[in-house]
């Protein structure tokens, strides 16, 4: 009677000795937990292709910072439409889809979380040069540069996927204590410094820059403005709206530091933090919550998405010539 009670309570009840346990949550809380996270992964994945759709089909929002927003909506829409349903089959007991599949479906984790984290850097760099150095801006930050960035920004985020997943792919489950769970092992050094210090050190410094010489720009405008003459002032509108720009994508800058710092610092601390654990939950999906936020922050602080949204939704965009619609 205590063997059978015991085998139910394995994963392969046919692998007696080797077999992982079954580490049941309660309905009740289980039912909360798939809910809650199925509902953020539809929303991420329904507000990033808002605006993908948004950005690539009206031609006034062609431009190079819109261009790194639209790379970063691609990295936030994958999160949502890939990992972050393998994260929830990942909450399950057991693991049943083995343990090539376990290592392959972390390829896409890496490298949507690799691709946001360079964007967030080439938005940074943007922000930097149109506010410190607005005059060279239009020849230094152009369309074609951005898009070459953007194409290195997604080989290089591949190619880091791959400096952590080949000695699991040589012995698929190699990692794992038992059968039924899916564990890779990372180099967490490299993770370290090339995905965490050296970015968001970089990122940190731009926008402390950005911030000194945006505050600075905005009290001379202030004093100023009276004084400004008719044929001066598309030259202070142009720089508001880059003001407001490194405003808005100061927020989105801000909110991502603040989801993706909490794993690394936790691995500061020492604290072990078990898988699978309310703990672990939380910290894990911190980081992938950031990528439902930044439409949000969008919707928020820009007119032209909201604009754009409406157009999607009511189906305008459909008919002739949309694209050339003004949504500025």
């Amino acid at each position: 009677m205590m063997e059978t009670l015991n085998k139910a309570e394995l994963c392969f009840p046919q692998l007696f000795n080797t077999s992982c346990k079954k580490h049941k949550r309660p309905q009740s809380e289980s039912m909360i937990i798939y809910t809650v996270l199925s509902s953020i992964s539809l929303l991420t994945v329904s507000l990033n292709l808002l605006v993908i759709i948004s950005i690539s089909h009206f031609r006034q929002l062609h431009t190079p910072t819109n261009l790194l927003i639209l790379s970063l909506a691609v990295s936030d829409f994958h999160v949502g439409l890939i990992v972050m349903p393998f994260q929830i089959l990942l909450l399950e007991p057991c693991w049943f889809l083995g343990d090539l599949v376990c290592v392959l479906l972390n390829f896409p984790l890496y490298i949507t979380v690799c691709a946001s984290v360079v964007n967030m850097v080439l938005i940074s760099v943007d922000r930097y040069v149109a506010i410190c150095d607005p005059l060279r801006y239009p020849a230094t930050i152009t369309s074609n540069r951005v898009r070459i960035s953007v194409l290195l920004c997604w080989i290089y985020s591949v190619c880091y996927s791959f400096l952590f997943l080949p000695e699991n792919l040589k012995q698929p489950g190699r990692y794992n204590s038992c059968y039924g769970e899916c564990v890779i092992n990372i180099n967490g050094a490299i993770d370290l410094v090339f995905g965490f210090l050296i970015p968001i050190s970089l990122i940190i410094i731009l926008y402390m820059r950005v911030f000194v010489v945006a505050v600075s720009q905005a009290r001379s405008m202030r004093s100023h403005i009276a004084a400004v003459k008719l044929q001066r002032s598309v030259t202070v509108t142009v720089k508001k709206s880059e003001l407001k720009a490194a405003r808005t994508l100061g927020v989105v800058v801000a909110v991502f530091l603040m989801c993706y710092s909490p794993p690394y610092c936790v691995s500061f601390s020492g604290y072990e933090v078990f898988l699978g654990s309310s703990t672990n939950l939380f910290i894990v999906f911190l980081v992938y919550f950031n990528s439902c936020l930044n439409p949000v922050i969008y919707a928020f602080f820009y007119p032209w998405f909201r604009k754009c949204v409406k157009l999607i939704l009511t189906l305008q965009i459909l008919l002739p010539n949309s694209c050339e619609v003004n949504v500025l």
